[in-house]
């Protein structure tokens, strides 16, 4: 997957003064309802919705609703009005491509913010590709996305042209979460255990991978599996190997679950994990205090901020149920930049929308540049953020604070 941050654009700030009520009523899929301009362009929104990773679907969908508002509110692009499309993927790959086809069906479709889940994303680019839609992802961390399967050898070679992200790869996180453990924490011999998922098994293999070339050993690995809640077995493997801390490769349910049960044990080590456990619901899944477990995530936390106050401040002011939690900067950002990209090609064909549409906008998102709530925005020739900033998280007195911030390098 992945979350969170930082600054807000200079565009933002000029053209994002925000007074919500003012953009009209949101209709039952979450978009902007205005009537006041001559042409309508749909950004589609693919995120679980319902189920266990809900409380981070509704944030990636209420991100774009607000971009949405905004972009309306300050008629970012003359005579178009943007609305969303928001579909539930419920963290189902087979569920994501049903989504796609349909949001490939929606003609006035000339984007899609999401979705979530790496796995869910493998089942949808080739779809979008075909059809020419612009995909750009807030949290999808898993390298093959962008850079093909072969990128672990060296080999990179970009699968499709439509699919970008805000989010940084695992390649980075994990390395970055390798050195902290190792460096900052001092612990060597660690256990690593994965949710046999895309993303959770492909950051647990970078991870294990950079901790063992820093010095450390890997005491133990074992897998668990989603939507299991008994993990004893692992507890007592981890307990009985002597690790002095664990890594877990996966999501917020079951690493909350595993935290616990290892505690339980007897074994009164940290579990740490990216940015899939980084979540309040992550410290509610325990029952024993986990004080001192970590995680990792990518950018800086927003909260700390100053130039991402409006964002956090029109956000709160649009009246959503739910918080933007992890991943809700990186989906303002995600779908300001299809914004920007119609703008632009809105711009280079006198003030209309061209018939291929879709082909220009993918094109235009090439350059796409702008300084964004989650810091500068643009895209490399494969389609990932240039944006590497990443931070460690604590759980202290029963909440997350952040330890360590920094751009990292390889």
């Amino acid at each position: 997957m992945r979350h969170r941050s930082l600054l807000i654009l200079t565009t933002v700030i000029t053209t994002g003064a925000l007074t919500l009520t003012a953009c009209g009523s949101r209709d039952d899929k979450g978009g902007s309802d205005n009537s006041s301009g001559g042409t309508t362009v749909v950004i589609g929104v693919d995120a679980p919705l319902t189920g266990s990773l809900s409380a981070l679907g509704q944030g990636i969908k209420n991100s774009v609703d607000l971009a949405v508002q905004t972009a309306n509110k300050n008629k970012e692009v003359p005579g178009v009005t943007f609305k969303i499309e928001a579909l539930d993927d419920q963290a189902v790959p087979a569920t994501g491509k049903a989504n796609a086809t349909k949001l490939v069906g929606i003609k006035d479709v000339l984007g899609v913010v999401g979705p979530l889940n790496s796995g869910v994303s493998q089942s949808m680019q080739a779809d979008f590709d075909k059809a020419n839609l612009t995909q750009v992802s807030p949290a999808n961390t898993n390298p093959s996305l962008s850079q093909g399967d072969n990128w672990g050898k060296g080999e990179f070679k970009r699968p499709f042209k439509t699919y970008f992200r805000t989010a940084t790869t695992d390649v980075i996180q994990g390395k970055f979460a390798a050195n902290y453990l190792f460096k900052d924490a001092g612990k060597k011999k660690v256990f690593v255990v994965n949710d046999k998922q895309t993303y959770g098994a492909g950051l647990a293999a970078i991870f294990s991978d950079e901790f063992k070339r820093l010095g450390g050993t890997v005491v133990g690995t074992d897998s668990v599996t989603v939507k299991e809640t008994d993990f004893s077995s692992t507890a007592n493997k981890i307990k009985g190997s002597g690790a002095d801390s664990v890594y877990f490769g996966g999501q917020y349910p079951e690493g909350g679950l595993l935290s616990d049960q290892v505690k339980k044990a007897g074994a009164k080590i940290p579990t740490m994990g990216g940015d899939g456990i980084y979540d309040p619901e992550f410290i509610k899944a325990s029952g024993e205090a986990n004080d001192g477990d970590l995680a990792t995530s990518v950018g800086f936390p927003v909260e700390k901020l100053p130039t991402a106050k409006k964002f956090i401040a029109d956000y709160s002011a649009a009246g959503f149920k739910d918080p933007y939690a992890a991943y809700g900067g990186y989906s303002y950002d995600a779908a300001w930049s299809i914004i920007q990209a119609v703008k632009a090609v809105v711009a280079a064909n006198d003030g209309k929308l061209p018939d291929d549409a879709r082909a220009k906008v993918t094109e235009a998102m090439s350059s796409v540049s702008f300084e964004g709530v989650t810091g500068k925005v643009s895209f490399d020739q494969y389609g990932d953020t240039t944006n590497k900033q990443l931070t460690v998280y604590q759980v202290k007195n029963g909440a997350w604070v952040d330890v360590k911030s920094e751009t990292f390098k390889d």
